[in-house]
């Protein structure tokens, strides 16, 4: 067993934090300035910006890495808010599309300003540009990491 020394202990603990509390606070911003929480924020994202503004149901909560069943019932409450529609999959007929709908598209461009304002003072307004593109560095050597597990 390899224990983490003093400093990593540090940034891991550091990490654990600041990543919760930069969530919670995207999050609030987000619903006190639309009314949407993160989470819907996201899938709208991903959905808008797949071709034909729709994804495979599995697809999709690996995008936003939720579990299926989590996805499940977020998007169920999407549709009946007109944001995303669900469909059959006419290729195989076993799995589920999730598509955005022109009022979700609608939704999403006016809350966009919203989110981007809160991740630019928070994410990245505190760094300098040496720093975004350190931690870019790690991040993706991190998700890499974790791919390969």
């Amino acid at each position: 067993m390899r224990w983490l020394d003093e400093s990593e202990q540090r940034v891991w603990r550091a990490y654990l934090a600041t990543s919760q509390q930069l969530w919670d606070r995207l999050d609030d911003e987000l619903q006190s300035g639309t009314g949407m929480p993160l989470s819907e924020y996201e899938i709208l994202v991903r959905l808008s910006e797949a071709p034909d503004r729709r994804l495979r149901m599995s697809q999709l909560a690996d995008l936003v890495v939720h579990s299926r069943s989590r996805l499940t019932h977020t998007v169920a409450r999407m549709e009946g808010r007109d944001l995303v529609a669900r469909r059959p999959c006419l290729e195989d007929g076993r799995g589920v599309l999730a598509e955005l709908t022109d009022h979700g598209y609608q939704v999403l461009a006016e809350a966009a300003p919203v989110h981007v304002q809160s991740v630019r003072r928070h994410m990245f307004d505190p760094l300098s540009s040496e720093e975004v593109e350190v931690l870019g560095r790690a991040m993706r050597k991190i998700a890499e990491s974790l791919k390969e597990r």
